[in-house]
């Protein structure tokens, strides 16, 4: 366990920046998980905490002592990969075994090691058995105690739940965290999945196109992103586009004047989160008539997509409360207070 820092670390592959500049210090003990879309350098900074890329500047430190230059078995850091990784000719404890051989460590000291951190895993009845044997989720479990059988200064996670269906990734992401918690363990996770990311972690790094975007808690990154992007991809969202034309007054590009947030007038975008919109509103800033165009029933909360004019469309959701549901081609009244939206300038 030990606090890592990442100061200015970047990688270039020919003229491409796969990372640009990214500095971040996570405390000891502290879940981080790193989110973005496909491409955006989330593994590939994971990969160069590893030891797996080289990176083109900056530096690594785990614990204060600087490893930018170490090969992967002297850093002590314990990966999970989205493939599992497993040598499927070597029995389950074997597998685990794998990393502390490399470390040459005491027969004894060694199966003590395994066991311990099977049992971590819940799968000390499984170590006999060979990877084939198990489902998904044991692999899963058993890859994660492999990274634990070395005692790492700090854990990384590779989509490591991405394999799994929707119900056993739930399951798992809740054991990686309650296991972290138990252990105090230093944790970076990449993930694409926003449920997972906000469901797991202390902070999260959103990223894009190489860069840093915001560092935060799930709720600095929903209730108050930094920027239109962030917005975007963290959460449900609608955005209006159109222009402020006095300090708390909107314009959409369909003609809709609304009322929002003070903000400069301008060519601008306004977020509205479905949760904050309601049906049949009263007292709201804004009131408009819409019209129901499709309608996703989610279990826990209906989400409606409601036309408001022939450019402008919302998102709505409302609780489950089992009563009868709007239907595909309703007419309905939207309404929202007036600090339910967030104004994005248009860059």
């Amino acid at each position: 366990m030990a606090r890592l820092e990442l100061i200015d670390l970047s990688k270039r592959y020919g003229d491409q920046i796969a990372v640009a500049g990214a500095t971040l210090d996570v405390a000891d003990g502290e879940f981080l998980v790193l989110l973005g879309p496909s491409g955006c350098g989330k593994t590939t900074t994971l990969r160069m905490i590893a030891g797996l890329v080289e990176p083109s500047g900056g530096a690594v430190r785990i614990g204060g002592a600087d490893i930018t230059y170490l090969p992967p078995w002297r850093r002590n850091t314990g990966m999970v990969f989205q493939s599992y990784a497993l040598f499927p000719h070597m029995t389950v404890a074997e597998n685990v075994a794998f990393g502390l051989e490399m470390r040459k460590l005491a027969k004894s000291d060694l199966e003590a090691r395994a066991q311990e951190a099977l049992r971590l895993v819940r799968l000390e009845a499984y170590a006999a058995r060979l990877p084939r044997q198990l489902s998904g989720g044991q692999q899963q479990r058993v890859a994660l105690a492999r990274a634990l059988a070395i005692r790492p200064d700090v854990l990384l996670l590779d989509e490591p739940l991405s394999n799994l269906d929707a119900k056993l990734r739930e399951e798992v992401r809740i054991e990686i965290r309650e296991l972290q918690l138990q252990l105090g363990l230093t944790t970076i996770m990449v993930t694409h999945d926003q449920e997972e990311a906000l469901t797991v972690a202390d902070r999260l790094v959103v990223m894009a196109d190489g860069k840093i975007r915001q560092i935060g808690s799930q709720r600095d990154l929903y209730e108050r992103p930094a920027d239109r992007f962030v917005a975007s991809f963290v959460g449900r969202s609608t955005f209006l586009d159109g222009r402020v034309t006095t300090p708390g007054e909107f314009e959409t590009a369909g003609g809709l004047r609304l009322k929002c947030p003070a903000s400069a007038p301008g060519e601008a975008a306004l977020l509205l989160r479905p949760e904050r919109l309601h049906l049949k509103p009263n007292g709201t800033d804004n009131r408009l008539p819409g019209r129901v165009e499709f309608v996703s029933y989610l279990g826990a909360v209906l989400e409606l997509h409601v036309r408001l004019s022939p450019t402008d469309r919302v998102l709505v959701q409302l609780p489950n409360q089992g009563d009868v549901a709007p239907a595909i081609g309703d007419h309905v009244e939207i309404g929202w207070h007036r600090d339910a939206g967030m104004v994005f300038a248009q860059q």
